[in-house]
């Protein structure tokens, strides 16, 4: 009776920089990306923000196409960029 423990089958390698371009040309993530950088130049236009201030222009309702003013927010990039979460780990806000 042998102990050996079987061996996993080999994995194919990732393409890390083959998946970071198929989703950034992926015509949805371009209309996302283009949102917010039309609400960034929104928010610089009113004065709440400038280039290199460290702030995010943030969608209340994390929907990134929805750039009404008062779904606008002004955040430090570190608030922005964690989510609050649920207790089973989810994110609140399903759609950011």
């Amino acid at each position: 009776m042998s102990n050996k423990v079987p061996k996993r089958p080999a994995r194919k390698k990732r393409n890390y920089r083959q998946e970071y371009d198929r989703y950034q040309s992926n015509p949805e993530q371009i209309k996302r990306r283009t949102a917010r950088n039309a609400a960034r130049r929104q928010m610089e236009r009113a004065g709440k923000v400038r280039k290199g201030d460290g702030k995010d222009v943030a969608h209340r309702n994390g929907n990134p196409k929805d750039n009404k003013r008062s779904n606008l927010i002004v955040q430090t990039k570190r608030q922005n960029r964690s989510y609050p979460r649920t207790r089973t780990a989810g994110k609140r806000n399903a759609r950011s």
